[in-house]
């Protein structure tokens, strides 16, 4: 009996791995883990949770992405304001 699959569901294991090296480590490497979870989920004909498991990769990659983005704009507004204030005191 030839079963028709679904489509393999995205892995988003790039953007687990740029999320881990240049964002957050903890965070990436859960989406890691998830991202290499879709293809052998998928191959096991488990293709909800392949599914799952993309949309989680997916999911955790970008909440580490921003993570890093709002920590990078704190450091730069805390910088920027004792800058400011050390210039206004007359100090830089």
């Amino acid at each position: 009996m030839n079963e028709i699959k679904p489509p393999r569901p995205n892995s988003y294991l790039a953007l687990a791995i740029i999320s881990t090296i240049l964002c957050c480590l903890p965070i990436g490497i859960v989406s890691i883990v998830y991202a290499t979870k879709v293809n052998s989920a998928y191959e096991d004909g488990n293709y909800d949770e392949a599914n799952r498991a993309s949309n989680n990769a997916k999911t955790w990659g970008l909440v580490s992405i921003a993570i890093a983005a709002v920590g990078w704009i704190l450091y730069m507004l805390i910088f920027g304001i004792a800058l400011f204030s050390a210039m206004a005191n007359g100090g830089v």
